[in-house]
């Protein structure tokens, strides 16, 4: 986009005072909508010479009556929509159907004793459990659901003492990324006095003698605006047990650097040191330092300062600390570091680099454990210390592995197993045998043996390479006619994986297609993967979405009636961007906690983090870019776009909910076609996790239930008696 002049105003949007070429849209679903009215104020921001108009600044304020009239209105509107859905009641029963079985995180051992999570099924919250043999029965430590009447307190983190007698566990209200966090006597089930506040992104990690933990907090924020306000300084502190927080000891902190955080950092099994890995926002590189916890009043010794690099601590071996790093390896690779002869040139590569994206490391078994991803699909290895391959562990099918957590000394092991047709399985592995055996099986109301996976690669806009997963029932007719859900997130280094997921089988049993692309700006295939989907390059993400949807209009898996598109936080922006930049493709849309502004994402909570992948407006060179593919800003007056339903949440304190509230006001005037604009807010939510059931069984039955008018589906009301 040239930019004309000094005083030129961008008018992307209808709301924005612009006008764009009339179009014919295509005739509604015959359900016309009446918006609740969206006052524009006066307000423009220069951005290096450039006007932008920003009409809705004032639903920036979530605290102001204004707002929240808005936020009534809107809810009032969706609502009324979604209830004319006959096929939503059916829809509803049948995932509360499905999602009523069994769920079980994978066991870790400490103290003596064993700890995982179970979900009975339609348990709002998973409950903790603890047990000494695996034979035993589990005895109940923790149960959020009794945090809070209506499951809205979820547990958002925990951590054992080396000796198996405390828990210390984190705690998030509404979905707030604030956590508070506690600890619990194992053997009593009773809570001690000890009380942490205005913890967030942080672990706890405990001394080998047990008598307390490091942590990670940032100063008491206002109360008032606590959900929006911007969160810098964060400090590492050492927290006694049986002490308040206020005589809390500051173990590390920089005063100098606003954006550094240090919530990653953990003591070294042996007890012998605390890691602390200093991370500035979403940018992969890190910092490494240490302490030596056996000396009193040791110094914090900077080990990696030059910030070239990720560097993943995986263990210590005395001196020698492994770490898992993309240092001249965009696919990473393990190498060891002396930390008496620290220099590069002394490193030790013990794995290099592979084929395979190496993903995380362990050692169990005094053996490296070694998770690795092959075109989206989980691959283990174990080897010795040194690299020299041991064996490949031998997975139940092509799917998503995670696990093997535990200590170097350990012989047992345990992980899951999970693909877009299975349960998450837990296993039991055996790291002197490699035997696996199943510890615990979900049973799920359906049969696997009536769906297909297939694992389809297509081509990019600029001739890249990329896969997506194909899901459907069997037999499926290639006439363009299956309605098709299309899924993508595409940035900060996370990868797509096959995983189970009651509300996708639902889709497939409602007769739609569900389509998963590895989209660049994952991690999917290493550093250099997720580069080129970052930044000036974010483009690429765009384009290898829309890439997905004309592959499988072209191949006649659906047709641009028929296909819907969706995603969440990053996966929102994708969402937002590609239906403004080509709605013809599709007709439906649901962009899910996006990042909708991209020139003002920067200046809520920790939004600031993302400009390692965005870019950020402060950069002439990089508004230029960001101002290309806002959602927010590329709207045009009268354009046809596809049926949206917009979801956001009022506890969102990742990506406040304001992205969400402005793009639906903006893009309610934009729409020049009869295609709905709908704006979906929950309450006593945040941006997903820790979601109790019931509200994820709502809102999975109105996606689904507006997808069902959308794309004039057929087969909804059958799904209740499948």
């Amino acid at each position: 986009m040239q930019l004309r002049s000094a005083t030129l105003i961008l008018s992307l949007l209808a709301a924005f005072g612009g006008n764009a070429m009339a179009q014919t849209c295509p005739a509604g679903d015959g359900a016309a909508v009446t918006y609740p009215v969206s006052k524009k104020v006066d307000q423009q921001d220069s951005y290096f010479g450039t006007t932008i108009a920003d009409p809705y600044r004032w639903l920036e304020d979530a605290n102001s009556a204004e707002t929240h009239d808005w936020v009534v209105a809107q809810n009032k509107v969706t609502q009324a929509y979604l209830g004319t859905i006959p096929e939503r009641e059916a829809i509803k029963q049948r995932l509360t159907k499905l999602w009523n079985y069994e769920r079980f995180t994978t066991p870790t051992k400490q103290g003596g004793r064993y700890f995982y999570s179970r979900n009975d099924g339609l348990q709002n919250q998973a409950v903790l459990y603890t047990l000494k043999k695996l034979t035993d029965e589990p005895r109940l430590l923790l149960d959020p659901n009794t945090l809070s009447a209506d499951g809205t307190v979820a547990l958002a983190g925990t951590s054992i003492s080396p000796n198996g007698k405390y828990l210390a566990y984190a705690t998030a209200a509404s979905g707030s990324d604030w956590n508070e966090w506690k600890v619990r006597d194992i053997e009593s089930g009773k809570d001690l006095t000890d009380h942490i506040q205005w913890a967030k992104f942080s672990g706890a990690s405990w001394t080998k003698d047990n008598s307390g933990f490091f942590y990670s907090r940032y100063d008491a924020p206002k109360e008032a605006t606590k959900l929006a306000d911007i969160n810098y300084f964060q400090k590492l502190y050492f927290h006694k047990i049986g002490t308040p927080q206020s005589d809390d000891v500051l173990v590390f902190d920089r005063p100098d650097q606003k954006e550094w955080a240090f919530g990653g950092s953990k003591v070294s099994d042996d007890g012998n040191y605390l890691i602390i890995t200093a991370t500035q926002g979403t940018e992969r590189k890190n910092r490494i330092f240490y302490k030596d916890l056996r000396q009193k009043n040791a110094k914090v010794v900077g080990l990696l300062e030059e910030f070239d690099a990720s560097y993943s601590f995986i263990d210590n071996i005395g001196p020698v600390f492994y770490f898992a790093t993309d240092n001249k390896a965009p696919k990473s690779r393990v190498i060891a570091i002396d930390t008496r002869k620290p220099a590069p040139a002394d490193w030790k590569e013990v794995v290099p680099q592979s084929e395979e994206t190496l993903v995380s490391a362990n050692i169990l078994n005094n053996q490296l454990v070694l998770d690795y991803l092959k075109d989206a699909q989980t691959q283990v290895k174990i080897t010795d210390l040194n690299g020299k391959l041991v064996r490949e562990v031998a997975l139940p099918g092509i799917g998503s592995a995670g696990g093997f957590a535990g200590k170097r000394g350990d012989t047992e092991t345990f992980y899951s197993f999970t693909s877009f047709t299975t349960p998450a399985t837990i296993y039991r592995y055996d790291m002197k045998t490699g035997k696996s055996t199943i510890y615990r099986q979900p049973k799920v109301d359906f049969d696997p043996a009536a769906f297909d996976v297939r694992q389809q690669f297509f081509t990019s806009r600029d001739g890249t390479k990329v896969p997506m997963f194909i899901v459907s029932k069997k037999g499926m007719k290639l006439d363009g006619n299956n309605p098709t859900y299309l899924y993508g997130y595409g940035g900060f280094n996370i990868s797509l994986t096959p995983t189970f997921s009651v509300a996708n089988l639902a889709w497939v049993e409602m007769g739609g297609v569900y389509v998963m692309a590895n989209l660049r700006g994952g991690g999917e295939y290493g550093e250099a993967w997720h580069q080129a989907g970052t930044k000036l390059n974010k483009q690429n993400v765009f384009d290898d979405f829309i890439g997905a949807a004309e592959w499988l209009e072209a191949n006649k898996v659906t047709s641009p009636s028929k296909l819907a598109i969706g995603g969440g936080s990053n996966g929102g922006l994708l969402v937002g961007a590609v239906l403004a930049q080509r709605p013809e493709l599709f007709a439906a849309a649901i962009p899910q906690v996006g990042v909708l502004d991209m020139l003002r994402f920067h200046k809520f909570t920790v939004g600031w983090g993302w400009v390692p992948d965005y870019g950020s407006s402060d950069d002439a060179e990089q508004f230029k870019a960001l101002v290309k593919y806002s959602p927010l800003h590329n709207l045009k007056a009268g354009g046809c776009y596809p049926a949206t339903m917009i979801t956001t949440a009022d506890h969102d304190d990742r990506v406040v909910p304001a992205h969400s509230f402005k793009f639906a006001a903006a893009l309610q005037a934009a729409q020049g076609g009869p295609a709905p604009v709908l704006i979906r807010i929950d309450s006593k939510a945040g941006h997903g996790a820790g979601k109790p059931t019931t509200k994820q069984i709502e809102e999975v039955a109105d996606r689904w239930g507006f997808l069902s008018r959308s794309l004039h589906m057929t087969e909804p009301a059958k799904v209740a008696g499948q």
